[in-house]
């Protein structure tokens, strides 16, 4: 019976082990995927995005009649014909000579670090050239780079405005904050909507109030004569009754999102707006949310000063090749697996049996960095080997009392176990303390250092605790051992 726990804990480490190292793979189209997350790694070892926004300097030409109304479809005619026709050429600037200003360009820096921030980006260079405003930026490589650079760039220009008249109603000076919602489309439907929720401040508060007052559906009766030529030729009246309403227009960038009406006044000073359809599929969820958390983050910053384009957007190599991290891993494996021979060496049987469990908890550590998104960099190399250093020294501290008693039983194991954490936690009091510190300084190569040691020394208390100490408790389980290492009865 005891053999089989053994091997049952035996063959667990092995399963976590070869999930830690291989991954588990399945087969998705014609190729084969692994369905284990992947490190997030730092600029350090993974490369960054350089990306350069530069002060849009672009020149619109419109083109408006006598009345000053805008045509459309005049972009073909010459100079002569616009004269001709009464029309005239405006040209309107990105940017005016007035908006470009040293003050303007810190304010737009600011906006950029705040939705960078919002974004989940922790270790970014943000610099700019306080002569022509451009700013660069340097973020680390993932997934979700992209998406931040498509969002860091926008104006962020919210208008709400008179649909008839273009008269602004209110913009982006009326917003408080802005968040993404989501929940069930109705009572009687299935599947999930998401929104974009938007709160206005006190004054905002007042103003969606008046204007949902004002823009609302109204109904109007007409009065028509007829006639009835039955009976007599007096003129009868009829009355028909038709729909007219006020409408508003939204607008983020000058792009229409929506133009409507309102059913009722908004008296809470927020509006949420349904961004696409009700839907049960988790891939369209996904990405209403991830369309709505763009206008969120951006609405959220206030709008920027100055119009910028993205002039620049290229990947970063790394200076740190993949054969010097090879080399560096092949080191430190190199090394764990001569001091888990020491190990075996030393104390036989009980040096195997931990030995085991030394490899288990270094395959769970590796896959709890991977699920806790902790930034894997080469300070945080660092961090992993510390900890593989720390668990050796506690596993040997233990074999090593445990060697000592003259009868190995469950009470000198409770003993052994307890003396053991007593004495290796209070000498890494002041290593604890400074773990946590790491941890909130948000300067990513310490900040990782800081998690990578965190979930390390917490692993480290409750593995042992449980894995190594059931372990032990096993294998002595029918009996204690006296100082020679033969079983007593």
């Amino acid at each position: 019976m005891k053999k089989i726990k053994i091997l049952t804990i035996i063959l667990g480490i092995v399963l976590i082990t070869m999930v830690a190292f291989f991954g588990v793979y399945v087969q998705k189209q014609n190729r084969m995927e692994d369905k284990v997350k992947d490190y997030s790694y730092a600029m350090d070892l993974k490369g960054g995005r350089n990306i350069r926004l530069t002060v849009d300097d672009t020149v619109d030409t419109v083109i408006k009649d006598a009345d000053g109304n805008e045509v459309t479809d005049a972009d073909s005619l010459t100079d002569e014909e616009l004269a001709e026709k009464g029309y005239t050429k405006e040209e309107t600037k990105a940017n005016s000579e007035e908006v470009l200003n040293e003050e303007n360009y810190l304010k737009s820096k600011e906006i950029v670090e705040k939705r960078l921030n919002e974004l989940g980006v922790d270790n970014y260079v943000v610099d700019i050239d306080e002569t022509s405003g451009d700013i660069l930026i340097e973020i680390p490589e993932n997934d979700n780079t992209d998406n931040v650079v498509s969002n860091i760039g926008t104006t962020g220009k919210f208008e709400i405005i008179d649909a008839d008249t273009e008269e602004v109603l209110m913009d982006n000076s009326d917003i408080k904050s802005a968040k993404v919602m989501y929940g069930a489309a109705s009572a009687t439907s299935s599947g999930t909507s998401v929104y974009l929720d938007i709160e206005f401040n006190k004054e905002g508060t007042g103003k969606l109030k008046d204007i949902s007052t004002t823009y609302v559906q109204t109904n109007t009766t007409n009065e028509t004569n007829t006639t009835n030529n039955t009976t007599t030729d007096e003129a009868t009246s009829s009355e028909e009754t038709e729909d007219t309403e006020k409408q508003i227009t939204m607008k983020i960038d000058d792009e229409e999102i929506m133009t409507t009406s309102f059913d009722e006044t908004i008296e809470t000073g927020r509006l949420s707006l349904s961004v696409g359809t009700a839907s049960t599929d988790a891939q369209t969820l996904q990405g209403y949310i991830n369309q709505a958390s763009s206008m969120a983050i951006v609405l959220d910053n206030g709008n920027m000063p100055i119009k910028y384009t993205v002039s620049e957007n290229k990947y970063i190599l790394s200076d740190i090749t993949q054969n010097e991290i090879n080399i560096i891993l092949y080191v430190i494996l190199a090394i764990a697996v001569l001091a888990l021979l020491v190990l075996i060496f030393r104390y036989k049987t009980m040096g195997i049996i931990n030995a085991f469990s030394y490899i288990g908890l270094v395959a769970l550590f590796l896959l709890i960095l991977r699920y806790t998104n902790v930034v894997i960099s080469i300070e945080s190399i660092f961090g992993i080997a510390v900890i593989l250093i720390l668990n050796y020294i506690f596993i040997n501290k233990l074999l090593s009392k445990l060697k000592k008693e003259e009868k190995v039983d469950k009470a000198t194991i409770s003993v052994a176990i307890k003396e053991t954490y007593k004495e290796f936690f209070i000498k890494i009091i002041p290593i604890i303390i400074a773990v946590i510190t790491f941890c909130f300084i948000r300067w990513e190569p310490i900040s990782s250092f800081g998690m990578v040691m965190f979930w390390g020394i917490l692993l480290i208390s409750l593995y042992n605790i449980s894995i190594t100490n059931l372990l032990v408790r096993i294998k002595e389980s029918k009996g204690g051992k006296n100082k020679n290492g033969k079983e007593t009865k």
